[in-house]
């Protein structure tokens, strides 16, 4: 389209997963429009998904994927959330996706290279963290837009702005730069009942970290077999930017943080 109407594609700021280039962005240089992403504007969700089919087969072509997974013991965030919840009303309650969040933004602040993006320059350290939570969309697909800051969020702040986020990319209705500013990506597949989940990085993100369904499983706790909630979490890390020793205290960083839910 853009060759056919005389458009150079390097002057075109695109407004679709991580600056791809879409169809709409064409026709608005072609109508005059000033190029760029358009905060306001709807995405298109056909385009958007074969922008993400585009990256997908790239990230496995180009990255050196490792993967590492823990298993997180979650009566203590559980009985927490019980708690917190228990003066609510139901639209103001908390869930764990807002805890499991909190807890992965914690530990990137002492993990820095799962934070950010490998370009040909090397690795670039994110300018914040901006965690992209994987969100299911109508038609089949995931987008996965930014919660920006969220380690300086409280968990009312960071479960409100998910609310809004699944609201919005359900409708639509997302912002361009909420797709293109992740610093890493989540995603949590429990409310489809998988237990495990090990994703495909986001290029250029070096990481994503994934989180199934809670179960019920024998656990030995001071020597003694008792039944306990558990979830499966994992990393899938690039190994130009990190190594395995790393992931690994990353994964049970986040562990630790879930055992206080409390200083979340």
């Amino acid at each position: 389209m853009a060759s056919e109407r005389g458009i150079a594609l390097a002057g075109l700021g695109g407004s679709g997963p991580g600056g791809a280039i879409l169809y709409a962005d064409v026709e608005r240089a072609a109508a005059g429009a000033v190029s760029g992403p358009a905060p306001t504007k709807r995405l298109d969700l056909k385009e958007m998904r074969r922008a993400i089919a585009a990256a997908m087969a790239r990230s496995k072509r180009e990255i050196p994927h490792y993967y590492l997974s823990t298993t997180v013991d979650l009566t203590s965030a559980f009985a927490w959330l019980e708690a917190a919840n228990a003066t609510r009303s139901p639209t103001q309650r908390l869930l764990l996706a807002a805890l499991l969040l909190k807890a992965v933004a914690r530990a990137l602040g002492e993990a820095p290279e799962f934070n950010g993006f490998f370009t040909a320059a090397g690795f670039q350290p994110g300018s914040g963290i901006h965690i992209g939570t994987a969100i299911a969309i109508r038609g089949g697909g995931l987008v996965a837009p930014a919660i920006r800051d969220a380690d300086k969020l409280s968990l009312d702040e960071l479960m409100a702005r998910l609310r809004d986020l699944v609201t919005r990319a359900r409708s639509g209705a997302l912002r361009s730069s909420e797709l293109s500013d992740p610093t890493i990506t989540v995603t949590n597949l429990g409310e489809r009942g998988v237990e495990t989940v090990f994703g495909v990085i986001y290029p250029p993100q070096v990481s994503l970290v994934g989180f199934g369904i809670p179960v019920e499983r024998p656990w030995a706790v001071a020597g003694e077999v008792v039944a306990r909630r558990v979830l499966t979490a994992t990393l899938a890390a690039d190994h130009r930017a990190s190594d395995g020793h790393r992931g690994a205290l990353f994964l049970a960083d986040i562990d630790r943080r879930l055992q206080s839910p409390e200083t979340l």
